[in-house]
């Protein structure tokens, strides 16, 4: 599902659920992943188990061995030289994009359930504007719950603008417009935004859908290198 919103190049890996140790194709945990979930919860030690096993299925779809994934500041992770990458968990499912970056210098992707926010959020993540638009996208698109893809879209385009800028984005720092007929979303930077091979961008562009149960965005960030 989530390979549909990215562009040609990506390689994407998702699971409905947590994969079991002899699901386990690529050797387990390194030891810096397993000492940084050495006190989580086991269901938390199998989520971030299946996330990151997703992610090394997707890089050896690009060639790239596997490689220690243990998130910095801000959750970011390093990637291996050459790759940018992103994950994202959910009850009932985790995904991970990789792309060289000959294909995009920087990806974000994100998943939630197809569900209302809990009271309250929707004023912390969004702006007067948005909040509008979203009564009238709910009347064209009754199955959708935009509260959540607001969120979802506002969580990709935060992931792909961090490895960039290395600082917080707001969520009030972005404004985005939703097309519920081609499945598309622009964000509209309200801070300086990062600069690509000499290019400023000041507006970020991703994907959305629906799919059993699960709302999904994505974005990728393309430019000279």
């Amino acid at each position: 599902m989530i390979g549909a919103l990215l562009p040609e190049g990506v390689a994407t890996v998702s699971a409905f659920g947590d994969l079991t140790p002899e699901e386990d194709d690529l050797g387990g945990l390194f030891p810096e992943e397993s000492a940084a979930i050495a006190d989580a919860t086991a269901a938390r030690r199998a989520e971030f188990t299946t996330v990151r096993l997703c992610a090394r299925r997707a890089l050896h779809r690009l060639g790239v061995p596997p490689a220690v994934l243990v998130a910095g500041e801000r959750g970011a992770i390093t990637w291996p030289d050459g790759v940018v990458g992103s994950m994202t968990h959910c009850a009932g499912f985790r995904a991970a994009a990789v792309a060289r970056t000959e294909v995009a210098v920087s990806l974000g992707i994100d998943a939630e359930p197809n569900m209302p926010v809990s009271s309250g959020v929707l004023e912390f993540v969004s702006r007067p504007r948005e909040r509008v638009r979203l009564c009238q996208l709910s009347r064209c698109r009754p199955d959708a719950h935009w509260d959540r893809l607001l969120f979802s879209a506002k969580e990709s385009v935060f992931k792909a603008w961090y490895p960039l800028k290395r600082r917080e984005l707001g969520f009030n720092e972005a404004e985005l417009e939703f097309d519920p007929e081609a499945g598309t979303f622009s964000a509209r930077l309200l801070v300086s935004g990062p600069d690509v091979g000499g290019r400023r961008h000041d507006t970020f562009s991703g994907r959305w859908t629906v799919e059993r149960g699960f709302v999904l965005t994505a974005v990728a960030l393309t430019g000279p290198h």
